[in-house]
């Protein structure tokens, strides 16, 4: 039977109660933003006003407590930090300072160009901070963890380490983005085969070491299973990878856990940035 692409693909349509969920988000983001300590917002990393950096640090830190990089999603082409700050909390407590990343958005740049923006990012956090970071994002933003994960960094610039970013923690990311050029959302992506294809970071090889923990709510469509699944299996060879479907969870409600404390998401999201900070 042929796979109705636009079908798998639509978030929206299979969770109705997308809108208030969407409210909730914004609510809670903007809540955390006035009670979480020493928060600097909208820092710039680049000429855009979207290009910025919404800082949480862990309570006591002086500059070398564990880097955490969250990066939202949207399908590249909606949404902002303003309604995903909340998800430092649960980092926060645990003494994870994060770094909410925001993008400009599809059409008006392609998804390389919001690559290079995420890369330019951990390049302005790398020259504030000097230490490694994990990433962790959502949708649109798993698929750019997945990426960062990847990404040999003495490429871009001499003096940071090749694995700045040596581990990802992927939710309900698109990774093989071949599906995405038969469906209505790729009149804003543009995406033909060969950009699909390399923008596809199942198809990369993965530097040896890295970590990527590929997490989707278990309610998603086959696709979104089928793309966690596949780059964990992918990569495994020289990564070291976990999947995970998340019981009782869509595509939004995956990421709730993220603002609780005591969350096995949050835990094993320290864990990753504990690693990375050689703690």
């Amino acid at each position: 039977m042929a796979i109705d692409y636009e079908k798998e693909y639509n978030n929206r349509a299979r969770v109705p109660e997308h809108v208030q969920i969407f409210v909730d988000w914004l609510r809670d983001s903007e809540a955390y933003c006035k009670q979480a300590s020493g928060a600097e917002l909208n820092l710039s990393y680049g000429p855009s006003p979207r290009q910025t950096v919404n800082f949480f640090p862990a309570k006591g830190d002086t500059g070398s407590a564990p880097l955490a990089v969250f990066i939202h999603g949207g399908w590249w082409r909606s949404l902002s930090p303003e309604s995903f700050n909340h998800l430092a909390k649960g980092p926060n407590a645990q003494g994870v300072s994060v770094a909410v990343l925001g993008y400009d958005l599809c059409p008006q740049v392609s998804i390389a160009g919001i690559l290079d923006e995420m890369r330019n990012a951990c390049l302005f956090l790398w020259k504030r901070r000097r230490q490694r970071m994990m990433v962790y994002g959502h949708s649109a933003g798993g698929h750019l963890t997945a990426c960062l994960t990847a990404t040999n960094w003495k490429t871009l610039s001499p003096d940071v380490p090749d694995d700045l970013v040596p581990a990802g923690y992927a939710i309900s990311g698109v990774f093989d983005l071949a599906p995405l050029t038969k469906i209505s959302v790729n009149e804003d992506l543009k995406l033909d085969a060969a950009e699909a294809q390399r923008l596809s970071p199942t198809s990369w090889p993965v530097p040896a070491g890295r970590t990527l923990d590929a997490i989707v709510g278990a309610l998603e469509s086959d696709e979104f299973l089928r793309q966690s699944r596949a780059i964990a299996d992918g990569w495994r060879q020289k990564a070291q990878t976990r999947y995970e479907a998340v019981a009782g969870t869509n595509h939004y409600t995956v990421i709730a856990p993220l603002a609780d404390p005591d969350s096995a998401m949050t835990k094993r999201v320290t864990e990753l940035a504990r690693q990375t900070a050689g703690m």
